[in-house]
């Protein structure tokens, strides 16, 4: 466990990791500060992160498996301690380290008698698995067990609905919350109008991330749910919903997600909400392309390659750095040359 001493600066923003320590393999803790800040601002501050913490980030959990020749979820196997739902309740539990999107395989296949644990989950090369000693089955017998297993990745928390059993396979509830507790507490301190707080900020993990990786991605989930208010357009007063039923709008979503749907509907205006310091350039690269008066995703986009070569203090490899962000995060290529 690592502890620091709390200094309070009252000059600048400052914020730091106080407590860290490592519970097991699926439960990691954290404390941070975040001072000086004005009377309300920490209340403010702690209740948005907290909600983002436990609602906003995303996470990759097992949500079907497809069992041979069982009648439905409740039967019990012959030579299997657990029932099936048993068994789908130590599923659910096996926490995943991933950065896969979409749906993945996996499998588990052994024959008994033994303890069945998560060590036993063939992954796909994108997944990692936290804690291997997680119990799923005991096999009593000399009988093999083979389990089908699909892997997604997604946020919060989402029931099986009764009717989506499918070619055998049977839904389990997806527990996509890497955040398992997200407390906040406020310190007050000085008199009258020089009256400032200290944000406390608490944070568990089940170990598929690290406290400060959860806060770190909660805090640009954040920023982006806010991008379309920083640059909204003036409204006619006069202004009619109906009229502008096909009106486009940046879509309150993550920053990826809505970068994807602007691209799929081509809608040059919201690519102007979206600057290049965002994509997490390194500063040089930045600075270059802000020189040339490129700012935002479109004014990147109506470059082609040989333009960006024409910048000047832009190297070969920052140009390739440049393009392998676009087509890694943005799915997106530029031309060679301008047409």
């Amino acid at each position: 466990m690592v502890r620091e001493e709390v200094e309070v600066s009252t000059r600048t923003l400052q914020w730091k990791c106080v407590e860290s320590r490592t519970d097991s393999k699926r439960l990691y803790y954290s404390r941070f500060i975040l001072s000086p800040l004005m009377k309300g601002q920490a209340d403010t501050i702690g209740i948005a992160m907290r909600r983002a913490l436990l609602g906003e980030i995303e996470g990759t959990c097992i949500t079907r498996a497809k069992f041979e020749k069982v009648p439905h979820e409740y039967s019990t196997i012959f030579g299997i301690e657990e029932s099936v739902h048993e068994i789908f309740m130590n599923l659910k539990n096996i926490v995943l380290r991933s950065n896969l999107y979409g749906t993945r395989d996996a499998s588990i296949c052994v024959s008994g008698p033994r303890y069945v644990t998560a060590q036993d989950i063939i992954p796909p090369p994108s997944v990692e698995i936290v804690d291997t000693t997680q119990h799923i089955a005991s096999l009593t017998k000399p009988i093999d067990l083979c389990i089908e297993l699909q892997i997604e990745r997604s946020r919060g928390y989402r029931m099986k609905t009764p009717n989506n059993y499918k070619d055998g396979s049977y839904p389990i509830d997806a527990v996509s919350m890497p955040v398992r507790n997200a407390n906040h507490s406020i310190h007050s301190y000085g008199n009258g109008n020089e009256k400032q707080e200290i944000l406390f900020l608490e944070i568990w993990t089940n170990g598929s991330l690290t406290p400060k990786e959860a806060l770190h991605e909660a805090s640009h989930n954040l920023i982006d749910l806010f991008i379309p208010f920083l640059h909204a357009e003036e409204q006619d007063p006069n202004f009619d919903l109906k009229d502008n039923q096909n009106r486009f709008t940046v879509p309150l979503f993550t920053f990826h997600d809505k970068l994807a749907n602007i691209m799929k509907k081509k809608k040059g205006i919201a690519l102007k909400c979206i600057f290049i310091d965002q994509s997490e350039l390194p500063p040089r690269t930045y600075n270059c392309l802000k020189r040339s008066n490129i700012h935002t995703l479109l004014d990147l986009l109506s470059k082609s390659q040989e333009d960006l070569m024409r910048i000047d203090h832009l190297r070969i490899e920052d140009v390739k750095q440049i393009l392998d962000t676009l087509q890694k995060r943005f799915i997106i290529d530029l031309p060679k040359n301008r047409f």
